[in-house]
């Protein structure tokens, strides 16, 4: 399964929207097959293992990191196949969130009279596709928001300066964090005051990381409520997708590659719980917030987040600085919000804090 898994892993950057995920086949002790699935409408782990198992996998075991479809999608059930070729015995990670699946190709091998169980290096296959699990399970994509501060707590000058508070390592890992997501959400503030191009730039990624050939980019999702933006910056000169997001029709004409959507108000401001669910629909697993202190903090009012990632730099930016994010004002400290750190390491010279909630 340790195998499996670091065959999955191998799709991490290219299976979008499908989960990643990887088989090996073992007879007799012996490994004679293994497959990932490269990207989704191409077959999946289990048809590439059992195509170099051939014959071999009469009788042998195999073991996949997810439970294996039992539905038509845009390919043929990998249940059918592994029964049809004569396994004996499957080891799932764990079972499959899609309702479409959720222990239907489980019980479809046991009722062909195949062995079939879950549960082996489970935490470790949900390690790997935090994403669609979260929108499975939930309905909603998995929410993190990045910030960047120092250790006073600022986020730009009082003039707005603010490349570079991290250090060039910190900056690789957000490249990394834009990799893995469906979605990468910035505001109108944030575009007006650093003319960003929000997209992933291979160059700059850890040095570690090895791209597919079928790697994809994020979507690029701008919230802009008050149609501030323009088509000439230099974020829409990337023809790459946007999902240019308002409350009001657009007052320009924009490029093919950038979607204007309208959403609704709420409290005078686009809800964000519409944009959420828009992505969903479009079925992106996970969204990477990159944003300044106003839409990071409504993003964590509404309750949309599931990880707030700080990179804390060792400066100081003094008493005029811009602060972290924007939240209402409390009156008491029981309704200060409590976070639970998950992980703490260092990043070059910086430190990477990832909180999630205190009661999670």
């Amino acid at each position: 399964m340790a195998r499996a898994l670091e065959l999955a892993r191998r799709g991490q950057y290219s299976t979008h929207p499908n989960p990643a995920v990887g088989c090996v086949i073992v007879k007799d002790g012996e490994v004679v097959g293994e497959g990932f699935h490269p990207k989704a409408g191409e077959p999946h782990a289990e048809v590439f293992a059992l195509r170099q198992a051939g014959y071999k996998a009469i009788g042998a075991t195999a073991y996949v990191t997810l439970e294996p479809c039992s539905h038509y999608g845009r390919t043929p059930p990998c249940a059918e196949a592994l029964i049809n070729l004569g396994v004996s015995r499957v080891v799932a990670a764990m079972v499959d969130p899609n309702p479409q699946v959720a222990g239907r190709g489980m019980r479809m091998l046991q009722e062909a009279g195949i062995k079939a169980q879950s549960g082996l290096m489970e935490a470790e296959s949900r390690a790997i596709n935090p994403g669609f699990i979260k929108r499975m399970e939930s309905g909603r994509p998995l929410i993190r928001i990045k910030l960047a501060a120092s250790i006073d707590g600022g986020t730009a000058l009082a003039n707005g300066q603010s490349q570079w508070i991290t250090g060039p390592e910190a900056r690789a890992d957000v490249q990394r964090l834009r990799l893995e997501s469906g979605a990468v959400i910035t505001g109108a503030d944030s575009v007006l005051m650093d003319n960003p191009s929000m997209n992933v730039r291979p160059s700059q990624l850890p040095t570690h990381i090895e791209l597919p050939d079928n790697w994809h980019h994020p979507l690029r999702v701008v919230v802009d409520g008050q149609g501030r933006l323009s088509p000439d910056l230099k974020l829409f000169q990337i023809e790459q997708p946007i999902l240019l997001a308002s409350h009001q029709p657009s007052r320009h004409n924009w490029p093919a590659h950038v979607d204007c959507w309208q959403g609704p108000k709420l409290s005078d401001k686009l809800d964000l719980n519409a944009i959420v669910a828009e992505l969903a629909e479009r079925q992106v697993n996970s969204v990477l917030v990159e944003s300044g202190a106003r839409l990071a903090g409504a993003f964590i009012a509404a309750g949309l987040w599931d990880e707030l990632i700080v990179y804390q730099a060792p400066k100081m930016m003094g008493d005029s600085s811009r602060g972290l994010v924007h939240l209402p004002e409390f009156s008491t400290m029981s309704e200060v919000p409590e976070f639970k750190f998950k992980d703490v390491r260092r990043v070059g010279q910086d430190l990477r804090l990832t909180l999630v909630r205190a009661e999670s």
